[in-house]
């Protein structure tokens, strides 16, 4: 019974995801963004429950990626569509119009090609090769809840998040060292980017409120690039 475990909370991880995107479809981006955050929870839990049980598998490392897939790739992605998709893009000719919103969809295919490579690279024991996609799907989700209409409002910050969605494409399989908030000891030493990071999460949030989210997440991202350059 206990080997069920841990694929069972992958499989909530893929239905959360699976009804983020209903509501992303429908454009409720709150419950969207939500159903990404309870899918993240159930992505953290799983790996956990499949250590301390002792059960852990290559099936179940195979479903987590799938479920990763469609809750941090997929939603985003249908969150960012279904916000483009009301834009009228009048600059454009007609054809072009009605391509632009699909353009979302190539996050989804970057976030499968990092979930592949993800799944056969072994340097990542106590730090990430790329950005994560579950802080990728964390970032879209609070900055169109918290920024979109703001962001809709000029056809140059259209385009800039759009530039900013391939950008960050390019993050999720890019050689680039992130660090990951994993403690071998709780000294400052040798911790001073993991503390200065969460030690600015908190105002972040009370400052900015959900877009503090997407905020904290671009913080965490130039932290990495910062870091590695030194």
């Amino acid at each position: 019974m206990k080997k069920h475990i841990p694929n069972t909370i992958t499989c909530c991880n893929l239905i959360s995801g699976c009804i983020a995107t209903y509501w992303a479809f429908n454009s409720e981006y709150e419950l969207a963004l939500l159903f990404i955050v309870i899918g993240a929870v159930f992505d953290f839990f799983d790996g956990m429950t499949a250590r301390l049980l002792h059960v852990s598998s290559p099936i179940g490392k195979e479903l987590d990626s799938l479920a990763d897939d469609i809750t941090f790739g997929f939603a985003p992605s249908a969150i960012i569509f279904s916000w483009l998709s009301g834009y009228h893009f009048h600059e454009l000719p007609s054809p072009i119009v009605f391509l632009m919103p699909f353009t979302a969809f190539i996050m989804a295919a970057f976030s499968a090609l990092r979930l592949a490579k993800f799944n056969l690279d072994e340097r990542q024991s106590m730090g990430f090769i790329g950005l994560p996609t579950p802080a990728n799907a964390l970032f879209w989700g609070s900055l169109i809840v918290g920024a979109g209409p703001f962001l809709a409002s000029s056809p140059i910050y259209i385009y800039g998040t759009i530039a900013v969605m391939l950008l960050f494409s390019y993050l999720l399989i890019a050689e680039l060292p992130m660090f990951a908030l994993k403690f071998k000891t709780w000294g400052w030493k040798g911790n001073e980017v993991k503390y200065i990071f969460l030690l600015t999460c908190i105002p972040l949030l009370i400052i900015f409120k959900v877009s503090g989210l997407a905020i904290i997440i671009a913080w965490y991202a130039l932290l990495s690039v910062c870091t590695q350059r030194h």
